[in-house]
């Protein structure tokens, strides 16, 4: 029997999301702006529109008390941030031009070398990087140390941020969108109001901006609601991470391809790692997997315990130790999942959320801070005397302006190349190779994706290869949950949503594929098909159950991982 993860969608319909301010008026909270997500686009939104302020005293008195205000889900900006990460620095300097703070965020230095190797079971090829993965002049940096970095640069530009407060619900009243409903707080496993309850609340923008990362819930809703899905579906990776103190200092920028991925087009396995380091004592290792693969045994997390096996990763990391973990979705559909339109009366989308990553550079963190930055221009632009956010085209002009940068010249030359790799590794990589060198002139054409729930699954007996743990290199996924700091309450109500009973193969997948250990296959029933028993409180907000079937909504404001450097 064909299985697909597809046909047993969770009870979750994206106008749960959607709905009208509901406190009476006097009661909503009122900003003038409102980001919804601390990360890179969200704060660089932030500080932009504060840079504009500082110089239009009177528009900012218009605005209110609250100018701008950045709602961030986790316990502060930087806590659910993971990405490699050597990140171009061209976001940050136009971010930061002509002032101090261009050359003052936290970094691990430029990249000094790099390598890229194929890898086999034994033996590990060195090959010249493509043109797209050299790193010539980027930085290596913590993504959750520069967003604590960020969040500070954003308040002493009036920014109010707003942490532990998770957007649930987007505002949408005759067309056009008016704010966010915030979560509640304090609810009990059954949705019981527990002693220290607090109701959510409305909170009224005249422009909202969401910049939510990876599998953005609000952005989800909104592209449904307002039709702006683009010409392909967006497509996932799952990257794990692991953060060691190491012996010896690691002088150059490693990535892999290769084992342990296998290279059949049957299993569509595309992927690699990464091993940057961070400093003179310290290396941040990585496994990324597309999540269109098919085999239902593969695991992101246990391909990175065995790749740390080869012989090439395990002199690296000799007499290490593991300090930190986490995990991540990234969006792969690239510049034809992109939405037809990045904006909606009252309405901004980018970063992640917009899908805004160049996959073959392995690279997005910079045009998530310049698609913030040209967001903040758009909203102060439609803020101006004689204009409203809320007329029907008002904001285009950050359409325009995306479509002008970097932005789109970048993923444009490269918008057909995650999709050759559908074909395997070998036919995919000669065929990326010829789209490098005509910047996605040759072979022409739009490539389409299919959501990766969609791939039919099978079983090859995977899991018997990976690794048992070892608690030195090799770990399981409950202590790698416990050094993500995750702080999700055990008895808060249930995140996540998932069909039930399903073919025991769709509950294998969602067994193997979670990197936190969320899911366990529970009581066969009379027709052969399986309950399936979670475990929420373990969930890193990672997403990829999202991509596979079933569907992530926001946690009470606060859960999650506490990532201090990943």
């Amino acid at each position: 029997m064909t299985v697909r993860p597809a046909d047993y969608p969770p009870p979750f319909a994206a106008a749960e999301a959607i709905g009208p301010p509901t406190d009476p008026a006097d009661e909503r909270i009122e900003v003038g702006v409102a980001v919804v997500g601390a990360g890179p686009a969200g704060l660089a939104c932030a500080i932009r529109f504060g840079q504009l302020l500082e110089e239009a005293p009177e528009l900012a008195e218009r605005l209110g008390e609250v100018p701008l205000a950045v709602l961030e889900k986790g316990k502060q900006p930087g806590s659910h941030l993971l990405s490699g990460a050597v990140i171009n620095p061209r976001g940050l300097r136009r971010l930061f031009r002509g002032r101090p703070q261009a050359d003052e965020f936290p970094s691990f230095g430029e990249v000094q070398g790099e390598a890229v190797y194929v890898l086999s079971r034994s033996s590990a090829l060195r090959i010249p990087p493509p043109p797209t993965m050299r790193n010539h002049g980027n930085v290596v940096v913590s993504l959750s140390q520069l967003g604590r970095w960020l969040g500070e640069q954003a308040e002493e530009v009036g920014a109010t941020i707003l942490p532990e407060t998770a957007a649930t619900k987007l505002l949408v009243d005759h067309g056009t969108v008016r704010g966010v409903r915030t979560g509640d707080r304090g609810r009990g496993r059954e949705g019981q109001e527990l002693g220290n309850f607090e109701p959510g609340s409305d909170i009224v923008a005249r422009v909202t901006v969401l910049a939510e990362g990876t599998q953005g819930y609000l952005t989800g809703a909104a592209v449904e609601q307002f039709g702006l899905a683009g010409q392909n579906p967006q497509v996932y990776a799952l990257g794990v991470k692991e953060v060691w103190k190491v012996a010896k200092p690691l002088e150059r920028v490693i990535h892999t391809m290769g084992w342990p991925l296998r290279a059949s087009a049957r299993y569509r396995e595309f992927g690699g790692s990464w091993i940057y380091p961070l400093g003179e004592d310290m290396v941040s290792l990585g496994f990324v997997v597309g999540l269109d693969y098919r085999d239902l045994e593969l695991s992101a997390h246990d391909l990175l315990q065995e790749l740390k096996t080869h012989k090439l990763v395990r002199k690296i990391l000799a007499g290490g130790e593991r300090l930190e973990w986490g995990a991540k979705t990234i969006p792969e559909g690239g510049f034809l999942s992109l939405p037809r339109q990045l904006h909606a009366p009252g309405l901004l989308i980018c970063g992640d959320g917009a899908g805004m990553v160049n996959v073959p550079a392995l690279k997005g963190v910079h045009y998530a801070l310049e698609s913030g930055r040209l967001a903040a221009e758009a909203a102060f632009a439609a803020l101006q005397p004689g204009e409203t956010p809320s007329r029907v085209g008002a904001l285009g002009t950050y359409d325009d302006a995306v479509r002008q940068s970097f932005i789109w010249k970048d993923l444009r030359e490269v918008r057909n190349q995650r999709q050759a790799f559908g074909k395997g590794f070998f036919v995919g990589g000669a065929l990326a190779s010829s789209m490098t060198v005509t910047k996605g002139r040759f072979p022409g054409g739009a490539r389409a994706t299919e959501p990766d729930a969609e791939q039919t699954l099978l079983r090859s007996g995977r899991a018997e290869s990976y690794p048992a743990p070892d608690g030195r290199l090799t770990f399981d996924k409950l202590s790698s949950v416990f050094l993500s700091g995750n702080k999700t309450r055990d008895d808060q109500p249930n995140h996540i949503r998932i069909a039930e009973p399903v073919p025991r193969d769709v509950a294998d997948l969602w067994v193997h594929m979670c990197p936190a250990q969320v899911y366990e296959v529970g009581d066969e029933t009379a027709d052969g098909t399986v309950s399936v028993k979670m475990a929420p409180s373990n969930c890193v907000q990672c997403g990829a159950i999202t991509a596979k079937g079933g569907r992530l909504t926001p946690p009470e404001g606060g859960s999650g991982p506490e990532y201090q450097r990943t």
